[in-house]
């Protein structure tokens, strides 16, 4: 059988380079910024108010007009501190990002705070763009959670360029009523793959249900990375994942489909899938954030009052997952003492707590995240507890998936991958290819 695909040329960086039209820091796009004064919401000393003058335009993505009010009142307590402040706010979709953030650093045309993850920013932090927050920052770099500060650091550069500004965590969600027709105890629940690996198998022997969808395409590589793989070398020349973690996890999920515990349908589907088998009842647990027990309880009220949660799944290295979004400077920017200054103030702790309060997200201050809003769980609600649960689980977790393992990257893996799952060739024969394709990708782009 033949494993390898065929490769498909990548240009998207180079086309994203000459596109026209308006850019993160462009006018046209419109601004939501609003002047006034409000009391200081810092948890932070900030400079005196003749230390600081002039004009910043600060892009966000997609956070208008739902954030609105947030958004804005942060920004007129800011500028409340100084007496010639002004904080221009430009927000953009998600969509096309990535090419107006490279068309725009082309032109010379950067803002001069811009909210972006880890992965969109990765193109330009290689290249230098950004200011060295290990540097530049070092007043506050400790307030923030170590993994979520380490996030925007890139391959080949010294130090960390992104203030973390929100972030993510999932935990694990299940149905008690499948683990308990299954013989499973929901007080004792699995906290490593071999137990998860373990109660598959029951739950596959005793129910008609599934215990878990693999999400191949959006989990496999971060899964490889709990057990102790590493994607590729330190120069990003070679792939390296064919280890023998990676093929005994391989191996596991070839057994699960095979005994019925995985559904035939799911091994080449996504997140999406798995929420509706979830949500219908079928699917035993699975990993997400706590904003998706209301989800639950909303679409499927029986599924949201059986589903309990417990603490992420770990492997060998003992790690857990968590998705970044941060504020980072250009070194294009005219006023980088202001655009620092602002960013450490919509960064800080008291600013993101009161971000969380609007939506369920988590702040990157490490001291933030023992606030009651996290710790104080009600008896019994499902949701509280697992705030809690990522709340507690933050301060000890990482953005695992490697900046580098873009679309490209990631499907050169998950074809071969799907295919070892299904029973069309071995684990061993699987990474080996998969291995040699993601390869032939670095050794292109290096």
């Amino acid at each position: 059988m033949r494993l390898k695909r065929s490769i498909v040329a990548a240009g998207l960086a180079a086309a994203a380079l000459v596109l026209a039209g308006c850019g993160l820091g462009s006018a046209d796009d419109g601004t939501n910024g609003k002047e006034g004064a409000q009391d200081n919401g810092a948890n932070r000393d900030e400079g005196d108010a003749g230390d600081l003058s002039g004009e910043i335009t600060f892009t966000t993505l997609q956070l208008s007009p739902t954030f609105d009010d947030y958004i804005n009142g942060v920004i007129e307590d800011f500028e409340s501190q100084y007496d010639d402040v002004s904080v221009r706010w430009i927000d953009i979709p998600f969509d096309g990002a990535a090419e107006r953030l490279l068309a725009d650093a082309s032109a010379d045309q950067l803002a001069d705070v811009i909210n972006l993850n880890p992965d969109l920013a990765y193109p330009l932090a290689v290249d230098g763009r950004f200011v060295n927050l290990d540097d530049a920052a070092a007043d506050v770099k400790d307030d923030y959670v170590v993994g979520a500060w380490d996030s925007f650091s890139y391959p080949g550069q010294d130090g960390s360029y992104g203030f973390p500004w929100y972030l993510a965590t999932g935990m694990s969600i299940y149905n008690s009523t499948i683990l308990e027709d299954a013989g499973l105890d929901p007080d004792n629940l699995p906290e490593t793959y071999e137990e998860r690996h373990e109660w598959a198998l029951q739950i596959a022997e005793n129910t008609d249900s599934y215990a878990l969808h693999p999400a191949l395409a959006d989990g496999f590589v971060i899964d490889l990375v709990k057990r102790g793989v590493t994607i590729a070398n330190d120069d990003l020349t070679e792939a390296t994942f064919n280890t023998p973690e990676a093929v005994r996890f391989v191996e596991e999920l070839q057994e699960l489909y095979e005994v019925g515990a995985i559904a035939p349908d799911s091994v080449t589907q996504g997140h999406r899938h798995e929420v509706e088998q979830y949500q219908g009842g079928n699917l035993a647990f699975f990993m997400r954030g706590p904003n998706f027990l209301n989800i639950v309880s909303e679409n499927a009220p029986d599924v949201g009052e059986a589903s309990i949660v417990g603490p992420a799944i770990v492997g060998e290295a003992g790690l857990i997952n968590m998705s970044v979004m941060g504020i980072l400077v250009p070194e294009s920017s005219q006023n980088k003492e202001l655009a620092l200054e602002f960013s450490k103030f919509i960064t800080n702790g008291e600013n993101q707590l009161e971000f969380a309060r609007t939506t369920p997200v988590f702040p990157s201050i490490e001291d933030a995240l023992q606030d009651d809003m996290f710790m104080e769980v009600e008896e019994g609600s499902a949701v509280e507890e697992a705030m809690r649960i990522a709340a507690e689980q933050l301060p000890d977790a990482a953005n695992l998936r490697p900046v580098y393992v873009d679309d490209e990257v990631n499907e050169a893996m998950i074809q071969n991958i799907q295919g070892a799952v299904l029973g069309q060739f071995s684990a061993e024969e699987a990474l080996e290819a998969a291995e040699s394709e993601v390869t032939e990708i670095l050794q292109r782009r290096s």
